[in-house]
C-alpha cells in the first residue's frame, strides 16, 4: 500500500472528505482547461492520473455507495449497503480495464402502461463508472454546445426554463418538441465508442459495459446497441452520443428559403 493510501484509509469515517474533493476538482479542472485548448495528449495524460488516483477512487466509492438515491439497490452479485470496511476494499480494488459483469433487469412501470427497463451493474462496476465520469465529464463539459441542459453539471431544468423565457419574452418563436423513442436503448455502440476521443484502455473499459449483457429472470440477454439506464455513466454516454444536434440544426437552417441569418436567429436560445 502506498503512503498516499496508508494516510488515509485507516478509518472510512477519519478520511478528510473536503481534502479529496478538492484534489479530484483540482485535477478535473485541469482536464477541462487542456480539453478546452485541444491538448489531447494532456488531457489523457491527466485522466490517466486521475482514473489511478487514490483520492478519485475514494470519491467515486463514497457517491455510490453513500450519496446516490441507488446505494442500495444490489446488482446481479446481490452485494449493497456495504461497511466501513467493505469500502476501503473496494477502493482497493477499483482498476481501469477490469471485465463487466452482467446488468440485473428491473422492469419500471410507465404511466401509458407500458414497462420501462433499467439495467443495474454492480456496486463494483457502478463506482468504476463514477471513476471514469470523473475524468471523462471535464473533457465533454468544455465541448458540449450552450443549450444542452440535461445530465448536465450545475445546470437543471430551472436553467432550459429560463433560456427559453429570455428568448421568447419580446418575440415570439417556433418552438420544436420532439421526443427519441428509446433513447438510451437504441444508441449506436461502434459510433460512440469512435465519438468518445480517449485513449484504448479507456474505450475498452467502456466497451466492456456496453456488451456486458442483462440477466432477466435467471436468463442472460446480449446488449447489442444502448445504454443501461442504470448505470452511472449512461447519462454522459448519452449526452456524447447526442454531442451536435444544435449545430446540425443550425446547419440544416441555412438549408431553408429567406436570409440564413434571420433562420439561425429563429432557432436559437440566444436572445
Amino acid at each position: 500500500m502506498s503512503t498516499e493510501q496508508s494516510s488515509i484509509c485507516s478509518k472510512w469515517k477519519d478520511i478528510n472528505w473536503k481534502s479529496v474533493e478538492v484534489a479530484v476538482y483540482k485535477l478535473q479542472k485541469r482536464i477541462f482547461r487542456a480539453s478546452q485548448s485541444g491538448d489531447v495528449k494532456r488531457v489523457r495524460s491527466l485522466q490517466r492520473l486521475l482514473t489511478t488516483s487514490y483520492y478519485g477512487k475514494l470519491w467515486a466509492v463514497r457517491k455510490v455507495t453513500q450519496d446516490n438515491q441507488g446505494k442500495k439497490t444490489a446488482g446481479v452479485d446481490g452485494k449493497k449497503s456495504l461497511t466501513p470496511k467493505e469500502r476501503v476494499k473496494l477502493v482497493q480494488n477499483l482498476k481501469i480495464g477490469t471485465k463487466a459483469k452482467p446488468l440485473r433487469r428491473v422492469w419500471i412501470p410507465k404511466p401509458d402502461g407500458s414497462q420501462r427497463g433499467l439495467g443495474i451493474p454492480t456496486i463494483h462496476d457502478r463506482a468504476l463508472q463514477c471513476l471514469v465520469k470523473l475524468a471523462f465529464e471535464p473533457q465533454w463539459e468544455a465541448h458540449f454546445e450552450e443549450n444542452s441542459y440535461g445530465f448536465r453539471p450545475g445546470r437543471s431544468c430551472h436553467d432550459a426554463i429560463e433560456a427559453i423565457f429570455l428568448t421568447i419574452r419580446y418575440k415570439p418563436k417556433y418552438v420544436l418538441d420532439a421526443d427519441i423513442a428509446k433513447c438510451f436503448d437504441r444508441i449506436d455502440h461502434t459510433k460512440l465508442l469512435a465519438k468518445l476521443n480517449t485513449y484504448p484502455l479507456l474505450r475498452r473499459q467502456i466497451k466492456y459495459w456496453l456488451k456486458a449483457g442483462a440477466m432477466d429472470k435467471g436468463d442472460w440477454f446480449p446488449t447489442e446497441e444502448g445504454t443501461p439506464q442504470g448505470g452511472v455513466i449512461s447519462p454522459l454516454l448519452a449526452n456524447i452520443a447526442l454531442h451536435g444536434m444544435e449545430t446540425e440544426l443550425m446547419n440544416y437552417a441555412c438549408t431553408l428559403k429567406g436570409r440564413k441569418a434571420a433562420n439561425k436567429k429563429a432557432l436559437s436560445l440566444n436572445p
